[in-house]
């Protein structure tokens, strides 16, 4: 099909002369939010009432951490309790106890799988799964036992439609090798799809449905709390205590990110963003939808604020190399970004000293904060990661302009690090203050980093596959479809079958990775698993989400920064 073009005078050095530049259109919606969060940016809430909130929770706090620290008849029991701490969206509040809890329930791991729940499937799945997130590596063997004499899933299984979805759910924590995990996955999804709806509770059903779609693993944390805590309120066993608590803390950190987007668009209209870059996506709020999936906890505002305003420039950026700049911009473009001087921008086209003075501007604001803390160095590192993205950008323009579809072996180094996950990941280091050393940083840009790469496959791959017909008809660099199709003779599906296949082996890599011992401290292993999350999320069913954002990405938007929970 033919690509949308609009002759526009080109601003280049030459501007003195006639010639005009064919500009490229990704037809992109304009977003559908506007200025809605606009009005957040001021103290329209009452502080009283946020006040007498934070006073409850912290009381339906006191009385959950009793229940996380007092003795139980079963282990069993103190697992339900932590898995649904965990699923309601609360164990941000209790990492300390659950982690003590954990760390006695696997001390005493092969007396608890010996002992009361030796034939329940649900809880040695729920034992293996909980075990496995926290970074401890409980040999798969343990789901033996529900084998039969010709070593299959026992046909007995089958009515235990509780025991096969806490089955599905382990099957993601599975490393390279782990053999009956395959052979698990594939035999519960059978049978979970197939499920007599008569012989199930409703509450049940509707946890399966959303599972066989969203496994918990791979979904993201907030997304899903809100979710679960509106199934877990139909339970009648539900504890009134963690549904309570549950709610106001999720109706209390939904205010809090209201009031953050708000006052980053207004950052926006006051940066006139729409009409200086009317050519790029307007994504502001996805963005920071997307940023805090990977840091959603109160303390982790400044990192949302930055990461977000550098995220909206470097989309904008993506727009420019991928759609409407030409080769000899983006060459002189990518050179003053090496630069990072002010006049580097002379002889730059006018759009492209708009973009450059914007990304020094709030480099600028960003590293006045970090100098004034001690911590100048997390700001050249930080430039040093938007280099590199940059360069990844423009060697995909190349191959685009040449007409070139490199190899997967060619395709992969480039195309993975222009995903962003280091970009993100050296960018956010920039908020979280004295957590951050300067190892953190040569341990992301100079290491071997098996748990970057995993993550930056699973993210590159998705958003190939969701994206590739899109961006080929408005004409794109080849994506990994084409590559894998053109290297290998083979079709659209068997392509997209074979990439699904790296994307289940990088999400092992990861999970191996996040095994004790780990390189670095865990909880910043756990922001590499979000970025990943996020990427299944928002590039999953084939969409992409991001650039279509009326889709599945307004609900999210919706159900998270949108509408509180109902108390």
């Amino acid at each position: 099909m033919s690509l949308p073009v609009s002759t526009i005078p080109s601003p280049s050095p030459a501007q003195e002369t006639s010639q005009v530049a064919e500009r490229r259109s990704g037809n992109f919606h304009p977003s559908i939010w506007g200025d809605y969060f606009l009005k957040y940016a001021s103290d329209s809430n009452s502080m009283s009432s946020q006040g007498v909130a934070k006073e409850r929770i912290e009381k339906l706090k006191g009385e959950a951490r009793k229940m996380l620290t007092s003795a139980m008849d079963k282990p069993s029991q103190k697992l339900n309790l932590i898995d649904q701490i965990q699923r309601l969206g609360l164990a941000y509040h209790f990492e300390i106890e659950i982690d003590e809890q954990l760390e006695q329930i696997h001390r005493s791991y092969f007396e608890f799988h010996c002992g009361d729940n030796d034939s329940n499937l649900h809880t040695t799945a729920l034992l293996f799964r909980l075990l496995r997130q926290h970074g401890y590596n409980i040999p798969c063997e343990i789901f033996n036992k529900f084998k039969d004499n010709e070593g299959n899933f026992s046909k007995s299984l089958i009515a235990d439609v509780q025991g096969l979805l806490s089955l599905f759910e382990a099957c993601y924590l599975g490393f390279h090798g782990d053999v009956i995990l395959n052979d698990a996955l594939a035999f519960t999804i059978t049978l979970l799809e197939s499920i007599d709806k008569g012989k199930v509770t409703g509450n049940l059903e509707k946890q399966v449905t959303h599972a066989l779609n969203q496994p918990i693993h791979k979904g993201l944390p907030r997304v899903e709390a809100r979710h679960y805590i509106q199934l877990y309120q139909e339970e009648p066993s539900h504890n009134e205590v963690l549904l309570s608590l549950a709610k106001l803390d999720f109706n209390l950190l939904q205010e809090q990110h209201q009031k953050e987007l708000g006052n980053i668009t207004r950052w926006w209209k006051d940066l006139d963003g729409e009409r200086k870059f009317p050519f790029a996506r307007n994504r502001l709020v996805e963005l920071y939808f997307w940023m805090s999936g990977v840091y959603f906890e109160p303390e982790y505002e400044a990192t949302r604020e930055i990461l977000t305003k550098v995220m909206v420039i470097v989309s904008i950026f993506d727009d420019v190399y991928d759609i409407y700049a030409t080769l000899e911009e983006l060459e002189l473009f990518t050179k003053a970004i090496e630069r990072w001087a002010v006049d580097a921008k002379d002889g730059l086209p006018e759009y492209m000293q708009v973009c450059y003075k914007t990304l020094l501007d709030l480099y600028d604001e960003i590293g006045y904060e970090v100098t004034r803390k001690g911590q100048s160095y997390c700001l050249f590192y930080a430039k040093e990661v938007m280099k590199n993205h940059m360069r990844t950008y423009l060697a995909q323009a190349k191959w685009f302009q040449q007409n070139y579809v490199p190899t997967m072996e060619e395709y992969l180094p480039i195309a993975s690090l222009s995903i962003g996950c280091e970009l993100l990941l050296g960018t956010s280091f920039l908020g979280m203050g004295d957590v951050v050393t300067k190892s953190y940083f040569d341990w992301l840009l100079l290491s071997d980093n098996k748990m970057v790469k995993a993550s930056d496959v699973i993210s590159r791959l998705m958003n190939d596959i969701a994206g590739h017909k899109f961006e080929q008809e408005r004409g794109h660099t080849a994506s990994s479809v084409e590559c894998f199709m053109k290297q290998y003779k083979v079709t659209e599906q068997e392509a997209k079958d074979a990439l699904r296949k790296q994307v289940i082996n990088a999400w092992k890599d990861m999970n191996k990775e996040l095994c004790h011992p780990t390189s670095v401290p865990k909880p910043l292993l756990v922001r590499i698993l979000n970025f990943a999350r996020v990427f299944h999320v928002v590039y999953n069913d084939e969409v992409d989400h991001y650039s279509h954002a009326g889709t599945k990405l307004k609900e999210f938007v919706t159900s998270l920064l949108v509408d509180p929970l109902p108390m």
